[in-house]
């Protein structure tokens, strides 16, 4: 069977439009754990990666660090949840947490350590206080390079969220987990299409973001 008749059983099969196993419900899903999973990671890593940024403190520990845990294997941690707290929601969310907060660590780390120090030296000149230079001076000044670390962090918790179906939740990683336990290879190839599909989406989304929502002097490279 070729590529083109997987697509067209796929996509054309009643399943697909309707019902739990619906290609839009299973977006849905798919889009949950990933947005959960993302608001957890900015929730814990953001707001630490700013103060080490803005102190300068372990700058170089967190790099090392953020590197070491982007190698730790996310089927490993999904494997090690289960055991310790159960099937569930939590299962997932912790592998892929640990996926996306080193990313987004050393984003805002980076970021603010980026700011011009001259910048920095007259906003405290003119009385400003330490927490007003990072909100106010520091963190638009880092925005972009934490909008990129967001895009990264994004396209591979979606690109990962497929293990979701491996602890018996849903999402498209159903798709290619069933198909391959029933031999179904148009299921299995749909699924990952559209796992794929929906990173470029979320890719080409931030690329946008990046270009039209940032002000144009923050767009502009900085020499």
């Amino acid at each position: 069977m070729n590529v083109f008749s997987w697509l067209s059983d796929f996509f054309g099969s009643a399943d697909r439009q309707h019902g739990p196993d619906s290609i839009v419900h299973r977006i849905t899903e798919h889009l949950v754990f990933s947005g959960e999973a993302l608001g957890w990671a900015v929730l814990i890593a953001v707001p630490l990666g700013l103060l080490l940024g803005y102190t300068g403190k372990a700058a170089g520990l967190v790099t090392a660090l953020s590197g070491a845990a982007r190698a730790l294997p996310t089927l490993g941690l999904v494997t090690l949840a289960v055991l310790l707290a159960g099937v569930g929601e939590t299962a997932v969310l912790v592998p892929l947490v640990a996926l996306a907060a080193p990313v987004l660590l050393v984003a805002a780390c980076e970021g603010v350590r980026s700011t011009d120090p001259e910048l920095r030296d007259a906003a405290r000149g003119i009385g400003l206080t330490h927490r007003q230079v990072l909100l106010q001076v520091c963190v638009p000044w880092a925005l972009p390079a934490l909008l990129a670390g967001l895009r990264t962090a994004a396209v591979q918790v979606i690109a990962t969220a497929t293990v979701a179906a491996y602890v018996g939740l849903g999402g498209l990683g159903r798709y290619v987990v069933d198909g391959l336990a029933t031999q179904d290879f148009a299921q299995t190839f749909g699924g990952a299409l559209l796992v794929v599909l929906l990173a470029v989406a979320t890719q080409v989304l931030f690329a946008l973001l990046l270009r039209f929502a940032l002000p144009a002097g923050l767009r502009r490279p900085r020499g």
